[in-house]
């Protein structure tokens, strides 16, 4: 068992180690998303005269965003360098060590649930920066760093899947258009309740992206509401389950091949 968790730490300590050292998958994750975000609040703050909009502060409406574009962002940048090792050769290698296969998507997720906490911690600081409060206090922060960690989770697993499936990083990058799409078709600047448009309304309920950016936004803006919040933990469960299944599968029948 020590030997599995000291393996697992030396892995995600490389995936770490791999991000920092190209810059361009730091910065971009950080700023980007922030960008977008004071775009949609200039471009979208009159939203907040309407009859019943849930706060008064579009900025703190819309911070649930960042995070989850933040976790998309860090998942596709993780999950290239991910297929690359593959296109190298260097999980065949690892293959040949005493490293359980487990342990390598542990590592792998390790280093991207690091890389996701610090995007989170930024975005924290960078909307108290601009007046943002948090309606459920520090504890509501917390469970946000915690909600932030299995957003990650939910879309590294489908990330670690498309890499240890294909073996191409072209694939893998392939995955934040869609994943992109998901987003615009959420109720990201917009509660559900107040689209007009049926079939957009139908697709953001369907869509399993609105529950997370909800869960988000309600630690924002409101005093606990666990329906909400447990909505988005659950669906971000859901999607950790089925993608961890598909990564395992793919994992075991690459390892086959190898």
């Amino acid at each position: 068992m020590h030997t599995a968790v000291l393996q697992a730490a030396t892995l995600g300590r490389r995936a770490v180690v791999r991000t920092i050292r190209q810059p361009a998958n730091v910065v971009f994750p950080l700023i980007f998303p922030m960008l977008l975000l004071a775009v949609n609040a200039g471009g979208l703050r009159a939203e907040t005269t309407l009859p019943g909009f849930p706060t008064d502060s579009f900025l703190a409406f819309a911070l649930a965003v960042p995070f989850v574009q933040g976790a998309l962002l860090a998942t596709i940048n993780a999950n290239v360098e991910f297929a690359r090792d593959i296109q190298t050769g260097f999980l065949n290698r690892l293959a040949l060590t005493p490293v359980r296969g487990a342990v390598l998507l542990l590592g792998q997720l390790g280093g991207l649930l690091t890389i996701a906490l610090v995007q989170a911690l930024f975005y924290l600081v960078v909307s108290f920066a601009f007046g943002v409060r948090l309606e459920t206090g520090v504890g509501g922060a917390l469970v946000l760093l915690v909600l932030e960690a299995m957003i990650a989770l939910a879309f590294a697993s489908f990330g670690c899947w498309a890499a240890l499936r294909t073996g191409s990083t072209e694939a893998v990058q392939g995955l934040f258009p869609v994943f992109f799409v998901f987003l615009f078709l959420s109720s990201m600047n917009i509660p559900r309740d107040f689209m007009e448009t049926d079939w957009f309304r139908w697709v953001a309920t369907i869509n399993p992206v609105s529950y997370l950016i909800e869960a988000v936004r309600s630690l924002v803006i409101e005093d606990w509401n666990w329906e909400t919040i447990s909505l988005g933990f659950g669906v971000a469960s859901g999607m950790c389950l089925v993608g961890f299944a598909l990564a395992s599968h793919a994992l075991i029948n690459r390892l086959e091949r190898t």
